[in-house]
Formats: structure tokens, sequence, C-alpha cells
């Protein structure tokens, strides 16, 4: 299977909830739920590296589910938008299924 990375980023303390859900995700995607690549992000050095904006953050080849413009790196916590108007500490469900179909369409998660 030609499979496209899928990241989570973050805290691992703090990042529990968003990878059962990316997990879920997958699965629901048909595709392998455990292909998820963990780093934990410990420093601003770390941070600014990896261009990391809170935590979670999930990435697809690259690609955050939920791009933010102008954010300044950082170890914080992340905080998400849901559909319905939400603020929640992890991104939508649907914006992660989303994307995977995205990934797929593009010729990655199959």
């Amino acid at each position: 299977m030609d499979a496209s990375r899928v990241s989570l980023l973050g805290r691992l303390s703090v990042a529990s909830a968003a990878l059962a859900d990316l997990r879920a995700a997958l699965l629901q995607a048909g595709d392998d739920p455990d292909r998820v690549i963990v780093r934990e992000i410990d420093s601003e050095a770390g941070a600014e590296a990896e261009e990391f904006v809170g935590s979670p953050t999930i990435r697809i080849d690259g690609v955050d589910v939920q791009p933010l413009d102008d954010e300044p790196t950082g170890l914080t916590c992340r905080v998400y938008r849901r559909r319905d108007g939400r603020i929640s500490p992890t991104p939508d469900p649907a914006d992660l299924r989303d994307a995977l179909r995205a990934a797929s369409i593009a010729g990655g998660v199959s």
C-alpha cells in the first residue's frame, strides 16, 4: 500500500484523545490505525524546528489538518474549532476524515 504519512506531534501526556480520534478515523477509512507516527515535542527548539504551533498537531504528508495562519511556534496547548462552533483541544473527527480522504484522492491513504 502506498500510504501517506500520518503524524501526531505534541506533548504525549495531553495528546491521547487526539491519538484515539485519529486512529478511529484511520480505521473508518479502512486503514491501519497503528501506523500513526507519534513524535513528542518537548523543547522550544524542537517546536521551532518542526514549526509546531501546539499540542496536539496532526499532519498528513506534512500538512496540518487545520492549518493556522501566523501562529507562533511553541510548547503550548492547541485549540481547535469544531464544525459546530465549539472550542476543543482536539480537531473535529469530520476534519480528520476529510483530511484522510483528501490524501487518499491525492494518492496517499488507500
